[in-house]
């Protein structure tokens, strides 16, 4: 990885190293994954637990590529969210609600509510399309 990021966001592809995605295009997107074989029981819900802890610059990353209808946790930007909003790839690769213009690469698939900045919430990936 290029440097300190989170699982659970948005990362572009590159020959060798995984970069922080802050838009939806770019490059090739794909979902830094959290490092489960890290933790340990007793790190459930801490700053040590591996969805918590950042990679280190030079690490080895784990990213899973984006397919339409796939399931996953992602982290979001502070706001409010409601079920089957469209989201886009924002500042420190979470997501975020699409504006006119955007890349919808999601859709918000749980009870709406307010959400902190860094929240994992479930999303469904979509085909990217340019929101209306």
């Amino acid at each position: 990885v290029s440097g300190a990021l989170l699982p659970g966001t948005a990362v572009f592809v590159g020959a060798s190293t995984l970069t922080q995605a802050t838009a939806a295009s770019g490059g090739r997107l794909a979902l830094l994954a959290g490092r489960d074989f890290y933790g340990s029981p007793a790190a459930a819900f801490t700053s040590t637990e591996p969805i918590l802890a950042p990679y280190v610059s030079g690490e080895t990353g784990i990213a899973y590529l984006l397919e339409p209808q796939a399931e996953v946790q992602w982290a979001m930007a502070a706001a409010t969210y409601t079920n089957g909003q469209e989201l886009t790839v924002a500042a420190a690769g979470r997501l975020a609600a699409a504006a006119s213009g955007n890349i919808v690469v999601a859709h918000f698939d749980q009870a709406g509510g307010a959400l902190a900045a860094g929240a994992l919430a479930d999303v469904c990936v979509t085909n990217f399309y340019t929101k209306a």
